[in-house]
Order: structure tokens, then sequence, then C-alpha cells
């Protein structure tokens, strides 16, 4: 009887030995660094300006909203669907009398987020230096931004990682950023 406690005891100090070696192995998330409960922390990769202007042949007008008397259109060839979650991209803004503004931005989806990197004047690409993350507007009449968001660059919150699923959600008859009216495709000229 005596064996068979002794025998126990040393199985369960054995036991014991082996389950505490296991969550040594483990490493206290506090102690390591990594704790799998903490939110992700958001690191934004470098951004280089665009090297070159809009290229006419790439250009994609997109619907955005019936309430806005400006034209939108992005350079599908300027698409950048970053590994850090940023999708960049050239857009023009078109006003009523012919002007354009062209733009080099950023969106992520995860945060509904946009970035404005820099400007294209005078045949120079110009950075922002006061460019910061800034909540996506989804009720102004000029929300191209969210129309890009929902109709083509995201899944609801994640990034679209498919360039071609991007150019194809951009078609004027297939977009879904805004809600067409009949008689309007954006067209840009």
């Amino acid at each position: 009887m005596m064996k068979l406690s002794i025998c126990n005891l040393r199985l369960s100090i054995l036991g014991l030995g082996v389950t505490l070696a296991i969550a040594g192995c483990a490493g206290d998330p506090l102690e390591s660094g990594v704790d799998p409960f903490a939110p992700m922390v958001f690191k934004e990769g470098a951004t280089a300006m665009p090297l070159n202007p809009p290229n006419k042949s790439t250009i994609q007008s997109f619907y955005v909203s019936e309430r806005t008397i400006f034209k939108f259109a992005v350079d599908t060839g300027s698409i950048l669907i970053g590994n850090d979650g940023i999708t960049r991209y050239i857009v023009i803004l078109t006003s009523p009398n012919g002007n354009s503004q062209v733009q080099y931005e950023g969106i992520r989806c995860d945060s509904f987020q946009w970035r404005l990197y820099g400007t294209f004047e005078n045949n120079v690409w110009k950075e922002n230096p006061l460019s910061s993350w800034r909540a996506i507007q989804s009720n102004v009449p000029n929300r191209y931004q969210a129309a890009l968001a929902q109709g083509a660059f995201c899944n609801f919150d994640s990034q679209e990682k498919n360039i071609k699923t991007i150019i194809h959600s951009l078609n004027p008859n297939g977009f879904t950023g805004g809600t067409k009216p009949t008689n309007s495709y954006g067209l840009f000229e």
C-alpha cells in the first residue's frame, strides 16, 4: 500500500513538472511583449509620391452622389494595395467649369479613414506636409472616399486584396459606391 502511494506521489510530481515546463515554454505575454488579446497597433508603411501624372488611358470615372456637382475619376494604373492595409490611388476631381484637381490619397478599410498624401500642381507632385488620417464622411455631397471604400477598395472593414476585383468593381455599370440615378454615369471628359 505504501509503495502504491509513493508511486502516485512520484507520478503527480512528474505531471506537475511537465505542466510547469510546458507553461514555461509558452512564455508570459507581459514579459514577451506578445499579448494575443491586445488590440493590433497600426503601423503605416513608407509612402512615395507617384512619379508620373495620371495616365489618361487608365482613368476610370465613378459615381459619387446625386447631390454633387463634381465629377470623379481614379487612375486604375495608380492603385497600390499595400501590405500595411492601405490602398493608395490617384483621384481626379473635376468642377463644373472644367478645372481639375489631382490628388494622391490612401484609404484604410479597418478604420474607415482616408489620407491626402499630396497633389499634382504645375506638372509636379507636391507632398502634403500636414497629412493625417481623417474619418471618411458618408453623408456629404462630395463623398468620393466613401464611394471608393464602399464600392471598390474595401470588403466591409477589410482591404480588398485583388486588383482585378477592384478594377471590375469600378466599372460604371456595376459600381456600388453610390446609388446611381438612371440619367447620370459620372462620365469623365
